[in-house]
């Protein structure tokens, strides 16, 4: 690897791409082909003197005259020649401003897409009268779908946009399911909705308060300003945007420790920084630690670590480094209030520890929400951690003593996680049970608060709601064929008996906040 960043061209920049349907097939020697170039000119078999008729003189053919016979098969073959297709000369390639519509080339699935224009990126002294607009770089949001894949694009991967057609979102007013038939909906039904079917709480619907700071939050942070993270032997593209501070913004890439967080912009900083960095495992103290050498996989473990004692900059960087892949977490440098609990894998050779994901949670929490923030980084998604680090945030619930959920709004890929996570546990419940199981007892056994269960029950189609109650329907049948979809091979279950952990004690603060942290 070089010690200079190396120059990377734009995630979105394939190496090649379709050209819009009416650009013309480009030959070899870069002229347009079309079907008919290489066909042979017709021409007639008469004298070229004797085709030319003199001024003024009527054409009409001499009564008794003969047609040479190649003159007629040439005739023949005109007559039936298809006819010379028009060939369609390349649009100019248009110059594009912020607040543009356009269809824009998505490189996650190499199509177009409608999109708008956030931002526009000309080179050093570009003159839009003479200069080559696919020099121009486009920053666009592609419709109906989360900012992390908003991207870069070049202008020849731009053209305008043809016209959008309405219905391409979520259309909550037909939830009836009786052949189209549609109905008002409501503030409930349509949150209800939303919880269940995994779509984002929309602005019209936030405080007024809250629809300033959202709408504040999305000017602030619409573009991304770090390219790619390099942390131990992983290279990632960023999702979001991150407030580093200033020196650190618009890097093309970000160099991070795997085991103190400290972040750097070039790769021999981060090579002097390793060679002496003592670092071993996070901060704080290790609460779980797993085995799993059997399996022939690393182990893991838990630190807690106080946002408020020796691990204050350890969880300020922690937090950095998860906003480049979280949305909707507006507070970076206050870590004060918080526990983390940090998930390591252990490298068997050299003892060390890298950070896979972690979990924060208020050390005081009027609403009893047991976890504040939940993040994998992207390298380790689709292990099974994400539950393991749910499982844990409702492990420490229950030797509190405590109900817990979630603080909202959870991201997209957070709401995906606890719906199968409580779907699976409370199903596992139900099997279980010999008798019939109310939602208040599902709620003793597994911590969760009675509405995460309700909900969750709600998407399955197992609750009935029947003179005033909830009445959980479900057959063991429904329940095994329910199970099936929630089995994974990568699960891996927390073990009570490798705990080493007592729930700490604070002493409430002077004002406490109700509504949540929504930070970290």
């Amino acid at each position: 690897m070089s010690s200079e960043n190396p120059a990377r061209p734009p995630a979105d920049a394939p190496a090649s791409t379709a050209p819009p349907a009416d650009a013309p097939v480009r030959d070899r020697s870069g002229g347009d082909a079309s079907t008919s170039a290489t066909a042979a000119t017709i021409a007639s078999a008469a004298d070229p003197a004797s085709t030319a008729p003199a001024p003024d003189a009527a054409i009409a053919p001499a009564p008794d005259a003969a047609i040479a016979p190649d003159a007629a098969a040439a005739a023949a073959a005109a007559a039936n020649a298809p006819p010379t297709p028009t060939v369609t000369p390349p649009p100019t390639q248009t110059i594009f401003a912020k607040g543009d519509k356009v269809s824009a080339f998505a490189a996650f699935d190499s199509t177009r897409k409608h999109a708008d224009v956030l931002e526009v990126r000309r080179p050093a002294g570009f003159d839009p009268t003479t200069g080559d607009p696919a020099k121009i770089s486009y920053y666009v949001r592609y419709d109906g779908f989360d900012k992390r894949l908003d991207a870069w694009v070049s202008g020849d991967k731009l053209w305008p946009a043809a016209t959008r057609t309405k219905g391409s979102g979520v259309d909550l007013g037909d939830l009836s399911g009786a052949g189209g038939a549609t109905r008002k909906m409501t503030r409930t039904l349509k949150r209800r909705y939303n919880e269940i079917n995994n779509v984002g709480v929309a602005t019209e619907d936030l405080t007024a308060l809250d629809q300033k700071l959202e709408h504040e939050h999305d000017e602030r942070t619409k573009v991304k300003n770090i390219g790619i993270v390099e942390c131990g032997k992983y290279e990632v593209d960023a999702w979001y945007f991150s407030p580093y501070p200033e020196e650190y913004q618009h890097c093309d890439r970000l160099y991070v420790c795997e085991h103190c967080l400290k972040y750097m912009r070039k790769e021999r900083t981060l090579l002097k920084h390793k060679a002496r960095c003592a670092a071993s495992h996070p901060p704080g103290k290790r609460i779980y630690e797993h085995p799993r050498k059997a399996e022939g996989k690393p182990t893991v473990s838990f630190w807690e670590i106080d946002g408020a004692g020796d691990g204050k900059v350890y969880c300020q960087n922690l937090c950095l480094l998860a906003k480049l892949f979280l949305d909707h977490k507006t507070l970076y440098y206050d870590v004060s209030p918080f526990l983390f609990y940090v998930m390591t894998e252990e490298d068997e050779t050299t003892g060390k520890h890298s950070v896979v994901g972690y979990f924060s949670k208020e050390k005081w929490s009027v609403e009893d929400y047991n976890l504040a923030c939940i993040l994998t980084l992207p390298p380790y998604q689709r292990r099974g951690y994400g539950s393991f680090l749910i499982a844990m945030s409702y492990e420490l619930s229950s030797r509190e003593e405590k109900l817990g959920t979630p603080e909202r709004p959870l991201s997209d890929l957070g709401q995906v996680s606890y719906r199968s996570f409580w779907s699976k546990r409370i199903l596992e419940v139900l099997q279980r049970a010999k008798g019939n199981l109310s939602v208040k007892d599902i709620s003793a056994e597994t911590s969760f608060k009675e509405m995460d269960i309700v909900s969750s029950l709600q998407s399955l189609n197992l609750l009935k709601y029947w003179k005033g109650q909830h009445i959980i329907s479900a057959t063991p049948k429904i329940i095994e064929e329910h199970l099936k979809t929630f089995t994974r091979k990568n699960a891996i279950e927390i073990n009570p008996d490798l705990m080493r952990w007592t729930p700490p004690v604070f002493a409430p603060p002077p004002n406490p906040r109700k509504g949540g942290a929504n930070r970290q």
